[in-house]
């Protein structure tokens, strides 16, 4: 079955919105897995606009399934997953105006960079994932650093599927993530999946696991964050038995 992590950068979004304490994204990573997910994703940004230092702290501590720490290739945010160590973490682009992660990382042109990154972390214990547009040339980038683990950045798709334009990118994601299995490669996906378009995705041969936070933060704003969570996978576990 395709697995679930659940993103919790939006509760720490809400928390920050007051500058106090809640509600806290540490309870609600709890409540998640109390759901049945199979992860917890979190983004420790440069500019710590939601997920905070205490919280990765807390997170690694707390998480019984499996912690997946977003991050930059900046110096400081590597040193500090190295303090931590998640047991996942996921190089993602970054850039201070963004209102979300607008695409993919960029490895052909960070290769060195990126290279020396996951090293690094390997070499601390921590898989390495590699968040990159479904593109061959990036594809073969983080083959030829010898990533194990991608995330197919599903932005375009969510975008094209919302105005029912979506036929060619899923084509496209389906198309580069055989094409990253046929390569060794464990393929991930993620970014504006939501509870109309997460069974498509969900369908693909292989894929691994799906990382959703947004649509599941917002779905439980009504029902509660435990519901909001099972549905999802309930739509997970629907497109597998289909």
């Amino acid at each position: 079955m395709v697995k679930l992590g659940v993103n919790i950068d939006h509760i720490a979004t809400l928390r920050q919105a007051r500058g106090e304490f809640d509600p806290d994204p540490v309870l609600a990573a709890r409540l998640c897995e109390q759901a049945g997910c199979n992860s917890i994703v979190a983004h420790l940004r440069e500019d710590r606009r939601h997920i905070q230092d205490r919280d990765i702290v807390l997170l690694r501590k707390t998480v019984k399934t499996h912690f997946n720490l977003e991050m930059s290739i900046e110096p400081g945010i590597v040193k500090r997953a190295l303090e931590v160590r998640p047991d996942q973490a996921t190089l993602v682009p970054e850039r201070r105006k963004e209102i979300t992660t607008e695409g993919g990382l960029d490895v052909i042109r960070h290769l060195k960079k990126i290279k020396k990154v996951s090293q690094s972390l390997l070499a601390a214990g921590i898989d390495v994932s590699l968040f990159i547009a479904p593109d061959k040339k990036q594809i073969d980038a983080a083959y030829l650093i010898g990533t194990k683990t991608i995330e197919l950045h599903t932005g375009a798709f969510a975008r094209a599927f919302a105005s029912r334009l979506g036929l060619d990118e899923f084509a496209q994601i389906k198309m580069m993530a055989l094409y990253a299995q046929q390569r060794g490669m464990k393929v991930n996906a993620g970014h504006g999946l939501n509870y109309e378009n997460t069974y498509c995705i969900a369908r693909i041969k292989g894929m691994a696991e799906l990382n959703i936070g947004h649509a599941i933060m917002s779905r439980a704003v009504f029902v509660g964050l435990k519901q909001a969570v099972r549905e999802m996978m309930a739509i997970i576990k629907m497109a597998q038995g289909s």
